[in-house]
């Protein structure tokens, strides 16, 4: 249902949200399963009471972030959760790594490069974040199935949460995904259904399904879901800034599959500097694909403001998403912070997942080497300031996707247990290792 612009009505427990909004028209709604606006079908976001028109409301200070839970909850005035949420039966998400990635920046010739680490998730990745959020909107909504169309990480994530809270759970994925993906999907219960197809392919289906009776009372986190679920994105905005004693990075380099979640981490540092939190400082947000799924990267390049779908075929498949919903979000994002959108061949993300494990000890999965390889290209085509304070985003552990580097990753020998045998193995190579 409509709301007219000063109407902030909700029946529901959503914190400081009050509406939903179109991100086109400004048009306003209900919170509810919705996801598109019906007078342009442009996609609906949050809408808080901090943020309405007219409102002079603070929310939250430093001082009451920094005594919150060690979780995405220290920042629960900020989404669209209730104030107990972190109370309730949830996987508490958040709260990852910031590394001063010295040796990695050595390297590169860069002083000031950090790497966000999402990997310490509860199930390893990112999308432990949005499906948070997203599990606090159905439980409002009394949906009793959370479910998802995935490119691996977000259906384990969904299945694990579903475990944590008591619900059902049915995720659908690529039937070709890594077996890695595929294990932890299936292993937390609820029900894991491949297809024969493409990720685009998979979310037309899932589409289809939540107009249909099998999917009644449904929560498809990435779909009907959406609005809330991709507000879990900002909350690695708002951590990376506290992280870095409250001041936003100059440059930040960050995955690009929908586009969801480079446009929320723009978002939560807007929100921020709004909120008076951090000073308004200029930053540079960079998107980064694979070559082989790359079609924001190729609008870029070629000047257009709209995306091309294309047909996967990469390592990277976390990322592959051959049609971008944000697309065009993140090409006017790079645009206006003065960024860019780049990408690189499979080759170069498993050269750069190895170069982030040998000098920072952190394994990433692909979409980590899509970014660590997007942020040297970068540094080599004087795109990024090396003197400038820099983060980087690992989305996910490399353990999901060990196919990448497995060929590369051998044992340096393999050898009888004595040292003539051990010595003779080493040979020239003895004490410089």
């Amino acid at each position: 249902m409509a709301l007219a612009p000063a109407e902030t009505t909700t029946a529901f427990d959503f914190g400081p949200a009050v509406a939903l909004s179109c991100r086109e028209c400004g048009t306003r709604y209900d919170l509810g399963p919705d996801f598109a606006c019906v007078e342009c079908f442009g996609p609906l976001e949050v809408a808080y009471t901090w943020n309405s028109p007219g409102s002079t409301a603070v929310p939250v200070t430093r001082r009451e972030i920094e005594s919150g839970p060690a979780n995405i909850w220290r920042y629960r005035s900020l989404l669209p959760v209730p104030a107990g949420v972190a109370g309730r039966r949830n996987l508490a998400p958040g709260w990852t790594k910031l590394i001063h990635a010295e040796n990695l920046g050595r390297e590169l010739g860069m002083r000031r490069l950090h790497v966000k680490d999402d990997s310490g998730n509860p199930t390893h990745s990112f999308k432990d974040r949005v499906v948070a959020i997203a599990l606090e909107a159905a439980r409002n909504f009394g949906f009793h199935t959370l479910s998802c169309s995935s490119t691996g990480n977000l259906a384990g994530a969904v299945t694990a949460a579903a475990a944590r809270a008591g619900l059902d759970a049915c995720v659908f994925i690529p039937s070709d995904l890594e077996e890695a993906k595929i294990v932890m999907a299936s292993v937390y219960g609820g029900r894991l259904v491949g297809i024969q197809g493409t990720y685009d392919e998979v979310n037309r289906f899932c589409s289809e399904l939540i107009g249909d009776p099998l999917g009644d009372r449904w929560g498809f986190v990435n779909v009907n879901l959406r609005p809330y679920y991709a507000e879990g994105s900002k909350t690695l905005a708002y951590e990376i800034a506290e992280q870095l004693g409250w001041r936003l990075p100059a440059q930040i380099v960050i995955p690009v599959a929908s586009g969801s979640q480079l446009t929320k981490i723009d978002k939560g540092f807007r929100e921020l500097v709004r909120l008076g939190l951090v000073e308004d400082t200029p930053y540079k947000i960079f998107g980064a694909q694979a070559a082989g799924c790359s079609p924001v990267s190729a609008a870029y390049k070629a000047g257009r403001d709209t995306v091309q779908p294309v047909r996967p075929d990469t390592i990277a498949k976390s990322l592959a998403i051959g049609n971008p919903a944000d697309g065009p979000y993140v090409l006017d994002i790079a645009r206006r912070t003065g960024g860019a959108v780049e990408d690189v061949t499979d080759a170069e993300v498993v050269d750069a997942i190895r170069l982030l494990a040998r000098t920072e000890g952190v394994f990433a999965e692909t979409a980590g080497g899509v970014t660590v390889g997007v942020l040297r290209k970068l540094l080599a085509g004087g795109l990024l300031d090396p003197a400038a304070e820099t983060v980087v985003l690992n989305t996910g552990d490399g353990l999901k996707t060990l196919d990448a580097v497995a060929e590369q990753a051998r044992p340096a020998a393999v050898i009888r247990p004595s040292l003539d045998a051990f010595r003779t193995a080493i040979g020239d190579n003895q004490g410089k290792g």
